[in-house]
């Protein structure tokens, strides 16, 4: 996933050269990795050009360029291991978004729900196979009350076939049916009066 503000770019969960899944190269500024697996790690890819990227691995407290950030350490079950996975609260330019990475639990650990607040962007993944299942993920996500909800994690990823059938169950538990958008744009103030709402982003 990759976030742009200004000069500043984000880089969530890259994927690396020795993945099997198909990867993309492109220079930023910031990059945060969750989970320590060639599908998440790709540090790699997202040094390029004249960036120099600051490397974010795990939970902690930083601050960047203007961008602060939290980490906060939950599970995973990604490709069939149990692994820890960073949940990442990102504040910049008045916006405040959480990517919740690969995490398989249906709440979030108690450090995170104390000190996630206010969301207005949320990424969760609903592939299953070791992330959150499409119900459990959209239960959370409404939880943690955001203005927009991204899903993330499904298709090839999530190691199901890329039928869309993880996207189709989540839109349903959602009672939405968006079509795709490949990009995002957004000010905070087209945020207003939005509620849950669910935005899906073309795969590549």
């Amino acid at each position: 996933m990759k976030v742009q503000f200004g000069d500043t770019t984000l880089a969530f969960n890259p994927i690396s050269k020795d993945s099997k899944l198909k990867s993309s190269k492109f220079g930023a500024d910031i990059v945060l990795t969750g989970i320590n697996h060639p599908d998440m790690n790709g540090v790699d890819q997202a040094t390029f050009g004249d960036k120099k990227s600051f490397v974010i691995t795990g939970p902690g407290e930083y601050e960047i360029k203007g961008v602060f950030i939290k980490g906060f350490q939950s599970e995973s079950g990604y490709d069939g291991e149990k692994r820890i996975n960073t949940i990442y609260s990102v504040t910049l330019e008045g916006m405040n978004i959480c990517y919740l990475g690969a995490i398989n639990t249906a709440e979030l650990p108690k450090e995170a729900d104390e000190a996630i607040d206010d969301v207005d962007i949320l990424f969760v993944p609903i592939g299953g196979n070791g992330v959150l299942e499409p119900a459990k993920a959209y239960k959370l996500a409404v939880a943690i009350s955001p203005k927009l909800i991204i899903p993330i994690h499904y298709g090839e990823i999530g190691g199901n076939p890329p039928t869309g059938g993880s996207l189709k169950t989540f839109l349903k538990e959602a009672g939405e049916n968006p079509a795709p958008v490949s990009k995002l744009t957004l000010k905070k103030k087209d945020l207003e009066g939005k509620e849950a709402e669910v935005v899906v982003l073309e795969q590549e």
